[in-house]
């Protein structure tokens, strides 16, 4: 089957992002139902002019974005991609957009935060070039985060 796939960069005020992000909520919420009161200030979503939105067959199906961490590094953020897309390497294609974004704004370094359950997102992260560091704020001491770091 060869799907028409379409990538959009776009901000944080788009309605399907806006969408996304709450499905990817639920979805979070629902395996870790006793780590949303420690994690939920850390998923406010500010206006983000760096978002990418995946539409499948013109349907909205994945997202990702990033935020400036400091002034040579971003951090991946709200990256989601819907049950029903899985599996084809649509997280991949946002990754890599994320970071050719970042660095044509001049940033140099990567970093993300998932939690230890989320193992696919590990593993493909892994995979893409992140190694696990030490935790990071806001996420120093949080057990169940685990913070990743690449050049880009």
């Amino acid at each position: 089957m060869n799907s028409k796939i379409e990538i959009t960069k776009t901000t944080s005020e788009n309605p399907n992002f806006i969408d996304l992000v709450a499905a990817l909520d639920v979805s979070l919420w629902s395996r870790y139902p006793e780590l949303k009161t420690n994690y939920w200030g850390n998923n406010i979503i500010e206006f983000n002019p760096n978002v990418i939105i995946v539409h499948l067959e013109g349907k909205a199906v994945a997202c990702g974005c990033f935020k400036k961490y400091d002034k040579n590094t971003i951090e991946l953020k709200r990256m989601f991609v819907s049950p029903e897309a899985r599996g084809l390497g649509l997280a991949k294609q946002i990754i890599q957009e994320l970071e050719l974004w970042a660095h044509e704004l001049g940033f140099s370094f990567s970093v993300l935060e998932t939690l230890d359950k989320q193992n696919q997102a590990i593993g493909l992260y892994q995979k893409v070039g992140y190694t696990i560091v030490d935790n990071y704020k806001p996420y120093v001491g949080l057990e169940n985060s685990i913070c990743m770091k690449k050049q880009i």
